[in-house]
């Protein structure tokens, strides 16, 4: 099987995969490849926090123009998987200088399964593009096809928890990746200071407790398929559930906007998380460190996309907030204003290149420490 994730979560993923207990994880870009049974699929599916979709390949062929494409396709039995009463969808990824259009490629190959089962049974199945009962994906590298069935159905970011979202939510999928790169393992308090809707308060409660990342999601694309297995999915579901684990910490989380809060406290009650989670209507540019112990921060800051505020201030405010009222803290957070980002005022600690959709992001890490960092050194020699 394959699971596709975002640039930069190669590595996660593939730990992610490991700790579930897959065979031969290999990574990619982009992708982490792995051997598992149907069980396994299901589990992968509801506990893979970093995976945007976990595609089944079945077959694979060359193709050198759209005649050898059409060949290959019609060389598939797609009464196996599909029958001429269902919906199904074809999604393309093309590599390749035989085939530039994806768009193309997708419509010669819906061609290809349509004439199998008209010739067959004079009926054949149809084109749904927003629930289709099975998604194919053709993948084509240079001359090289593979045809996979998609068993996550819509992308796994959509958990099943969020109803209500504010300007620019971040994608779920990437909230889970930033908080596993940070290290957050739900040692510690832990405060998201611009929390928008909720998402990075909600990943990290579900991390925190080991609750599996999709366990609130309506249905899989696998729960369609000829070979589904309710018993078996209910048994995978339950083992995971099982694993849950109790959090001794608090998530706390500010928004200014009070429509944000609202949203937010919606979608952490959706989660069923509100035990582990508290929302306050907060500035937090007014605000400061509520204990010594040590903090871990991970937020999504404006980057003046979608946004009318002065960047360069804002960002200002950030490192002088962090400086003067968060001692003691490891903050992180992703932008794509990497212009903005000069103005934090601070080193830091680390720095990782990642997208937020289309625009080229980093997540950066600033440690604050309790007093100067030279005490701190001077401290430790005495």
């Amino acid at each position: 099987m394959v699971a596709k994730t975002f640039f930069g979560f190669e590595d996660i993923l593939a730990e992610e995969l490991i700790d579930l207990g897959a065979q031969d994880v290999e990574k990619g870009v982009r992708v982490v490849s792995f051997k598992g049974d149907k069980g396994f699929m299901y589990k992968a599916n509801i506990g893979l926090r970093t995976a945007i979709k976990i595609l089944k390949p079945i077959y694979q062929f060359r193709s050198y123009n759209e005649d050898s494409l059409y060949k290959g396709i019609q060389g598939i039995q797609w009464s196996k998987y599909l029958n001429a009463h269902q919906t199904f969808v074809i999604d393309t990824t093309v590599h390749s200088d035989i085939f530039k259009h994806s768009h193309f490629v997708s419509l010669k190959c819906k061609d290809a399964i349509v004439d199998q089962f008209r010739d067959k049974n004079g009926i054949r199945p149809s084109i749904d593009k927003d629930h289709p009962d099975v998604r194919i994906n053709i993948h084509i590298q240079n001359d090289q096809c593979t045809v996979s069935l998609d068993s996550s159905g819509q992308s796994l970011h959509h958990r099943g928890y969020r109803t209500a979202t504010n300007i620019a939510p971040i994608n779920e999928v990437l909230a889970a990746g930033m908080l596993l790169l940070s290290g957050w393992k739900g040692e510690t308090d832990f405060l998201d200071p611009m929390c928008g809707s909720g998402t990075l308060l909600i990943e990290a409660a579900m991390i925190a407790c080991n609750v599996p990342a999709n366990i609130n999601r309506k249905e899989f694309g696998f729960e369609k398929w000829n070979d589904w297995d309710n018993d078996l999915f209910e048994m995978v579901t339950a083992s995971l559930l099982k694993k849950t684990k109790d959090f001794k910490h608090q998530i706390v989380g500010y928004d200014k906007a009070p429509s944000a809060v609202k949203k937010a406290i919606d979608n952490v009650r959706n989660a069923n998380l509100e035990e582990y989670i508290s929302v306050k209507d907060q500035n937090f540019f007014d605000t400061e460190k509520q204990s010594e112990a040590l903090l871990h921060m991970v937020f999504n800051p404006p980057y003046g996309e979608r946004l009318d505020i002065d960047m360069e201030r804002f960002y200002q405010n950030i490192g002088d907030t962090l400086k003067q009222s968060y001692p003691n803290t490891h903050a992180w957070f992703i932008t794509a204003n990497l212009e903005a980002l000069k103005h934090v005022g601070l080193k830091p600690s680390r720095k990782i290149k990642l997208f937020n959709g289309s625009l080229e992001a980093r997540l950066v890490k600033y440690e604050m420490y309790a007093g100067s960092k030279r005490t701190k050194f001077q401290k430790t020699e005495e």
